[in-house]
């Protein structure tokens, strides 16, 4: 059965930083892109990150580069977020979710498998 859990959300004040962990199970990790994808509240979901299945291509959105960088472990079947610099605009609940394919397209969210998402919130 396939299950992407992710962990690391939490309260954090400006400028502070966070690590995020996704760890699938249920399918063959090393063969799909992954994404991390947020959601603010009232907000529509907003594409973050992206990392192609051998994990030597990234991409940001504008609102995160630089800030956050992404990263796989394919031997532990883990996605990673690192979230440095952070904003009160950052506040989302943060998903991972699994391409269907090996590379990235930036901004899409049309993903088939989804994570139950973790809460990031950036408050003094």
């Amino acid at each position: 059965q396939l299950q992407l859990v992710e962990s690391g959300g939490g309260v954090v004040r400006p400028g502070h930083s966070l690590m995020l962990s996704c760890a699938a199970s249920g399918f063959t990790f090393s063969r799909h892109a992954m994404h991390w994808v947020r959601q603010a509240p009232g907000k529509g979901l907003e594409w973050v990150s992206g990392i192609n299945s051998g994990g030597d291509s990234t991409n940001a959105a504008d609102s995160v580069k630089g800030r956050f960088s992404i990263s796989r472990d394919n031997a532990k079947n883990t996605l990673y977020l690192q979230m440095n610099s952070l904003k009160p605009e950052d506040t989302a609940v943060y998903y991972c979710a699994r391409d269907s394919v090996k590379w990235v397209v930036p901004g899409k969210t049309d993903f088939g498998k989804w994570g139950q998402g973790t809460q990031v919130t950036v408050s003094s």
